[in-house]
């Protein structure tokens, strides 16, 4: 029986307390893992976790699906669990990088100054198609709106340039991580930014003077740097960044660097 007297507010509130104490909980023990209580978490990324990763093996071949939530526990990245990424690095006319600072909401390394977007395409059937990437770019596009902002239209697909693929593992506490092979996508164009900030605390422009001296703060533990980011921009990112007008030297879709 209904109450009516209880309000839709209500109903949704309980509903989704059932949803974090039952369906995560459900889902880790289905896996053989312990449940992970969610309630210190910002409850928008929480619902995000429910989202569907595209597992892969270490040659970035597809093995299945899985929960974002169950990809990111240390517990069982430690077992070899191996899911896509991508990072989108997107630059204006003047050449400067777009930086994005992750809300202070995120699971995975809240505060932490990153590259444009970083997110995973989902177990989709647009965002499983390889065919020169176009799952993961059509993802990229949708997060980039989902983060940032910018409109769809101006960052569509066809204007990325994916360059090569990483695969990296870091922990971010005791109890999440990451571990992707991450597809690395290029742009450079003047775009709108009207950032959602459950996902996004800053952003800001830099130029390669201003990003180098923020790794060596981040070297002083001055501030924060994702870890996938500090590894892109300590390899390649420089050389990549003074040739943006000629990236097709540096494509590279056989090749997976392991970092």
């Amino acid at each position: 029986m209904i109450n009516s007297n209880v309000s839709d507010e209500q109903i949704y509130k309980e509903a989704y307390k059932w949803l974090k104490h039952n369906f995560y909980g459900m889902r880790g023990s289905a896996v053989g893992m312990p449940e992970i209580n969610t309630d210190n978490l910002d409850e928008k990324q929480v619902q995000l976790l429910a989202e569907m990763c595209i597992l892969i093996d270490e040659n970035d071949q597809k093995t299945g699906a899985d929960s974002k939530k169950n990809c990111h526990l240390n517990s069982n990245i430690d077992k070899g669990l191996l899911h896509r990424a991508f990072s989108v690095f997107l630059f204006n006319s003047e050449d400067k990088l777009l930086l994005q600072q992750r809300s202070d909401a995120k699971i995975t390394f809240p505060g932490c100054y990153t590259n444009t977007c970083c997110s995973h395409p989902l177990h989709t059937s647009s965002e499983l198609e390889e065919l020169e990437a176009i799952g993961v770019r059509r993802a990229a596009s949708r997060r980039l709106e989902a983060e940032l902002g910018i409109p769809m239209d101006q960052v569509p697909p066809e204007e990325m340039t994916y360059l090569t693929r990483i695969h990296y593992k870091a922990q971010s506490d005791g109890v999440w991580g990451e571990h992707e092979i991450d597809y690395i996508l290029f742009m450079q164009k003047d775009i709108e930014v009207n950032p959602d900030p459950n996902e996004i605390k800053t952003h800001c422009y830099v130029t390669k003077e201003e990003l180098k001296e923020m790794l060596k703060k981040a070297k002083n533990n001055e501030l924060l740097i994702t870890p996938w980011f500090s590894l892109i921009a300590e390899t390649f990112l420089f050389q990549w960044w003074d040739n943006l007008q000629n990236l097709k030297q540096f494509m590279d879709h056989d090749k997976i660097h392991r970092m």
